[in-house]
């Protein structure tokens, strides 16, 4: 079924898309619990393409061999209903933690760059669409996988403060973090996303763009609630 016909059939959707650091997951996750809906986290599929890559031993310029491992990923997403994520299995092995290190963000920036790859992964994305609603992260959510969505945001925050973010988080986490790597590393994911010939990073035409620079999740989640109860009131 497209993207339209879900649309068609009333199931809303909601499509958060942005830079890497910009809030998006961890903003989607909350906006899906708050209305009890499924949550998309579209970037943990690439990530999951690159870390079976590495698994495979299948180099990540191999474009034919990825669009392989993608088309046949053997993941189970265990808890992500109603925003909260507990635990993703690759071929019968917890990968949770595995996916959040930055060198599999890297890895997986370089994947997502590659058309073959990101073809292969659309359906997968697309029946993410079911009852009663989905809020969707990724980087083309709106613009390439769910155009018809109800609501969508593009989040966006500068680079330094995307960048401590990402360090508090690592930290958090008891991982290494070198705050000037992750700058550069935003950079380089930021140039990539941007310049790719297939789906590059930016805004739908019809997003509502929200700079996050000192915004709290809180209040993101709030503004951007604030914007579906406005688009869901005109749909009665």
């Amino acid at each position: 079924m497209t993207e339209q016909g879900r649309e068609q059939h009333g199931i809303p959707v909601i499509a958060i898309d942005g830079p890497s650091g910009s809030g998006k997951g961890t903003l989607s996750r909350l906006l899906a619990a708050k209305l009890g809906w499924h949550f998309l986290d579209s970037g943990a599929l690439y990530r999951l393409v690159a870390l079976a890559a590495r698994h495979h031993a299948v180099s990540l310029e191999d474009e034919v061999s990825l669009q392989t491992l993608a088309a046949h990923l053997d993941v189970e997403f265990e808890g992500v209903d109603g925003g909260v994520e507990s635990r993703i299995v690759l071929e019968g092995e917890d990968v949770t933690h595995a996916l959040r290190t930055e060198q599999c963000g890297r890895d997986a920036s370089q994947v997502a760059a590659l058309p073959a790859v990101r073809q292969a992964l659309l359906q997968r994305q697309q029946a993410f669409c079911v009852p009663p609603g989905l809020v969707a992260d990724g980087r083309d959510m709106g613009t390439v996988v769910f155009p018809e969505a109800g609501l969508k945001v593009f989040l966006t925050a500068s680079r330094e403060e995307r960048a401590r973010r990402r360090y508090n988080q690592l930290n958090e986490k008891g991982m290494d973090a070198n705050l000037q790597r992750i700058l550069s590393d935003l950079a380089t994911r930021d140039a990539r996303d941007s310049e790719r010939s297939v789906s590059p990073l930016k805004p739908a035409k019809d997003a509502v763009v929200l700079d996050t620079t000192g915004v709290t999740i809180d209040d993101a989640v709030t503004r951007i609630l604030a914007l579906w109860r406005e688009v869901a009131s005109k749909t009665r």
